[in-house]
């Protein structure tokens, strides 16, 4: 029992000792972190128009449908109409928050 414990310590302390890193440079770090957030910037961005694209499909084709039957209800079919907009306007703010 003792000699697997020691071995497993073995293990780990050379283990530690081969994965160990130098410190990156600040330039580096910086140069990653612009591209992460351009990168987290578009997807934030895209994703968000075709989360609003998918959802403006199907309930644009309802809405056209009551609305052609009943004209008085084109208040409410705007409104169910453009509240996936607000997934691009999500998009938009994280997009600007990012930069």
């Amino acid at each position: 029992m003792l000699k697997k414990l020691f071995s497993v310590l073995a293990i780990f302390a050379l283990a530690s000792v081969a994965l160990a890193q130098e410190a990156a440079t600040t330039a580096a770090v910086a140069d990653t972190t612009v591209g992460l957030k351009a990168i987290g910037a578009g997807l934030a961005l895209g994703l968000g128009a075709v989360g609003t694209g998918l959802a403006q499909g199907p309930i644009g084709a309802a809405a056209a449908g009551v609305v052609a039957e009943r004209p008085d209800k084109f208040g409410a079919m705007l409104i169910w109409f453009v509240l996936p907009e607000t997934l691009v306007i999500f998009g938009f703010v994280g997009f600007f928050l990012l930069k």
